[in-house]
């Protein structure tokens, strides 16, 4: 692992500062990219106009048609954290401007495969649906739109997967990917994308004088931002200004207890506090049991989760998730340690991996390929994609594989371009530049692994495939302190955005291997003493060292201490104080 020195704008920093930031605050926001003070408001109302969405007038004209028609609107969603989430916004939101009839279908991974098949295209016309949306797919369903078309649906498409040339039949897409939109931001999540139909929606509406006509309030959209936060999070978009935004407001109302009864529910089963719940939660405790339920079970437990207006159902239902999402851990790691051992049989006699890494095993579970898959991509650092058998198809030996890959790799374009040169490799493929996913027949595995290697070579150079760690530098005892810590955990962090790393000079005092496998730490760093854990090392530490590591917060029993998050060692800089 290489350290890399991220490098900051002294100008911008010093201009931040004088605005009001904190000088350590000033100096990690300038090395992120962020030029003014201006950006520094994260308030709704410098959010990007709904109006340079391409195709939301057009989906908030339909969509108001609808609703003053009292038509039947059907959501079809994805059965991942931002689908559910994008599911749970579109639902309340249509009901919040007047939508008198809407339901929603979510296919099931294991049986019915991803997105608007026919065969959810005909689920829907039997719902008695007249209108069709879709969030967080669609893009890719030519063949279930046009199914739909055919029963007599309107169909609109709300996604933010990457379009291909030729786009499906819909009567609307609103997707900031598609050629032609001028939305600045084209990191939205699907949870975003709905977000900001229904913000098109409730202006139409207004223009009509529906909300007069009707007597009643126009509806706070804002109490959805909870879940566009979660969504957002969850679906590791990159995090640009608009998507801070979304999130910090997010944040803000969660904090307030200003939330949906199931996230609640969430929350209090994850151990988290509302009032103290920061990106980091959403990411990795709230999302992962969300998920859990459309990878082994059904995401209608999620989404049920998200929009009971019942307290004792949501604590029921999020029950039901966290038990999901443990069984989702146990099969994880079982799978995990295989596939380790089918990467390690791929190493050369220098221990070093190809430049992209295939793996298979006739036994692993399809709804935990993609955890596998990132889990390899982070330890070797190379583009990565697992295999299992597809349950979803009538062909026996077809393959569904999950991929993840590394700076530098645009994973859906390399899958096109793969496609290209081998025209009957891959029977199907979607999604972005860090994870895609593809069918292909069992006989063509061989050949897939050989095309995925010739993109990688060409494509990767020995930079790429080099993994870089960017430091913040140090922090030192001055900084290292526990309200610097909450500030820091106050931050939206997150794709893009990532939260910062230290790097300091250290003594250690005591060390002792813990659970087997992790190393618990006392250190002192200039006059202060401080606890650290290096989780997966197994080995101890000479008395001086240099270390590098994330400062957290460590809560028991209600009281607050700093603890240091070891990530790497390095070469010792400097004195350390005694």
């Amino acid at each position: 692992m290489k350290l890399i020195p991220r490098q900051f704008n002294p100008d911008v920093a010093k201009s931040l500062e004088e605005a009001g930031e904190h000088p350590l605050m000033a100096q990690l926001l300038s090395s992120r990219g962020v030029k003014h003070a201006q950006e520094l408001d994260l308030s709704l109302k410098h959010l990007i106009a709904p109006s340079q969405l391409k195709g939301n007038a057009n989906a908030a004209r339909m969509l108001a048609d609808a609703i003053q028609a009292q038509k039947n609107i059907c959501v079809v969603a994805d059965y991942d954290c931002d689908g559910a989430t994008a599911c749970a916004v579109a639902l309340t939101g249509l009901r919040l401007l007047g939508a008198k009839f809407v339901h929603f279908i979510v296919p099931d991974r294991l049986n019915d495969g991803y997105g608007l098949t026919p065969i959810i295209a005909r689920r829907v016309k039997e719902s008695q649906a007249d209108v069709l949306i879709t969030v967080d797919n669609g893009i890719a369903s030519f063949e279930g739109v046009n199914t739909a078309k055919s029963l007599g649906l309107d169909v609109i498409i709300t996604d933010h997967h990457l379009p291909a040339q030729v786009l499906p039949n819909a009567d609307v897409i609103v997707n900031p990917n598609q050629e032609g939109c001028s939305f600045e931001s084209k990191n939205l999540a699907g949870v975003g994308v709905m977000f900001y139909v229904l913000l098109g929606l409730r202006a139409e509406l207004r223009s009509r004088g529906f909300f007069s006509a009707q007597s009643i309030e126009e509806p706070k959209l804002d109490q959805l931002l909870p879940l566009v936060a979660l969504g957002s999070v969850a679906d590791l978009v990159t995090l640009d200004l608009n998507n801070r935004r979304l999130i910090h407001q997010g944040l803000e109302r969660i904090r307030k207890g200003q939330m949906p009864l199931g996230l609640k529910a969430l929350i209090a089963i994850s151990a988290r506090e509302p009032a103290q719940l920061c990106s980091q939660d959403l990411g990795f405790a709230i999302g992962p049991r969300i998920n859990a339920a459309g990878r082994l079970s059904d995401m209608t437990l999620g989404i049920e989760c998200l929009i009971t207006k019942d307290a004792a159902r949501a604590h029921l239902l999020a029950q039901t998730l966290d038990q999901i999402n443990k069984d989702r851990k146990s099969i994880e790691l079982d799978m995990k340690e295989q596939a380790l051992e089918i990467a390690l049989s791929l190493l050369d006699e220098n221990e070093t991996a190809p430049a992209a890494l295939c793996i298979f095993d006739p036994d692993f579970h399809e709804g935990v390929i993609g955890i596998v898959a990132s889990r390899v991509k982070e330890l070797y650092h190379r583009p990565t994609f697992v295999f299992s058998n597809s349950t979803v198809s009538d062909k026996t030996h077809l393959l569904k594989g999950s991929g993840r890959s590394i700076p530098g790799f645009h994973l859906r374009d390399a899958l096109d371009l793969m496609s290209k040169r081998y025209p009957d490799l891959i029977a199907q493929f979607g999604g972005h530049a860090m994870a895609a996913g593809c069918s292909i027949e069992e006989d063509q595995l061989a050949l897939f692994e050989a095309a995925f290697q010739e993109v990688a070579l060409e494509r990767l150079s020995p930079q790429d495939l080099t993994q870089e760690l960017l430091i913040d530098g140090p922090l030192g005892d001055v900084n290292c302190q526990l309200n610097v810590a909450k500030m820091l955990k106050s931050t939206v962090w997150g794709q893009g955005f990532l939260a910062p790393i230290f790097m300091d000079d250290m003594q250690v005092l005591d060390q002792r291997i813990v659970g087997e496998q992790h190393l618990s730490l006392k250190l002192k760093m200039g006059e202060l003493l401080v606890d650290g854990i290096w989780f997966g090392r197994r080995e101890t530490l000479g008395q001086q060292v240099c270390l590098v590591y994330k400062l957290e917060i460590d809560t028991w029993r209600g009281i607050e201490k700093l603890k240091l998050f070891i990530q790497s060692d390095a070469p010792i800089s400097n004195a350390v104080a005694h």
